[in-house]
């Protein structure tokens, strides 16, 4: 596989419009992990998902942690919460600037960070792609699969199902913060089974939704 850099953190130097926090405060929460991975993790935005304080994607927050408890279940990720060493999987937002807290971004805020987000993810160039939540879910489907007319946003039966994208595999999360019981089960086993395949070579399998 062609290394496409080794740098761990806002790997490709973006600099998104992000002045929305005081200036002491840290103004976006920039995309982590393997830029060479297979799996790209994308979640709405630092209010959600955190990464407020430590700058690293999923963290901080129960949502976040829970994304990255089943990455750690699945190995690819290991060491300190705050500093993860990331494997095979690449962290990233659709909104990454930073807000005050409390503060939700606006729709026009979202569509101003889609092209950051569009670029990154075409670079990366995944295998796999794991939205988390609605928003993100909704995103994927309607950006990266022909899927979404013929698609229930419907998180609970999309959780940890298999969608075919254009180029892409899309494995909708549900949003930690609505897991049932079972739930986080489905995720890891999901990402279990993509493991244990020539996943590599799944770019055009057939969808198991819709």
């Amino acid at each position: 596989m062609k290394t496409v850099t080794d740098r761990t953190s806002n790997p490709f130097d973006l600099e998104p419009p992000c002045d929305c926090s005081p200036p002491d405060e840290r103004q976006a929460v920039f995309s982590y992990g393997d830029a060479n991975a297979d799996f790209h993790v994308i979640g709405d935005h630092p209010g959600v998902h955190g990464g407020k304080r430590t700058g690293v994607p999923f963290t901080e927050t129960d949502a976040g942690r829970g994304v990255v408890d089943v990455l750690r279940s699945t190995g690819f990720v290991s060491g300190p919460d705050d500093a993860p060493t990331v494997e095979n999987a690449f962290l990233s937002y659709l909104h990454m600037c930073t807000l005050p807290n409390g503060h939700e971004p606006a729709v026009a805020a979202y569509d101003a960070l889609e092209p950051f987000f569009d670029a990154e993810l075409r670079a990366i160039n995944a295998h796999i792609l794991l939205p988390v939540g609605e928003r993100a879910t909704d995103h994927v489907l309607e950006g990266y699969t022909t899927q979404r007319d013929k698609v229930d946003l419907d998180m609970a039966r999309l959780h940890a199902q298999e969608i075919r994208g254009r180029g892409f595999l899309v494995v909708p999360i549900r949003d930690p913060s609505s897991w049932e019981p079972g739930d986080r089960e489905k995720i890891r086993s999901r990402l279990e089974a993509i493991l244990g395949r020539d996943y590599r070579q799944t770019k055009g399998v057939a969808t198991t939704v819709g």
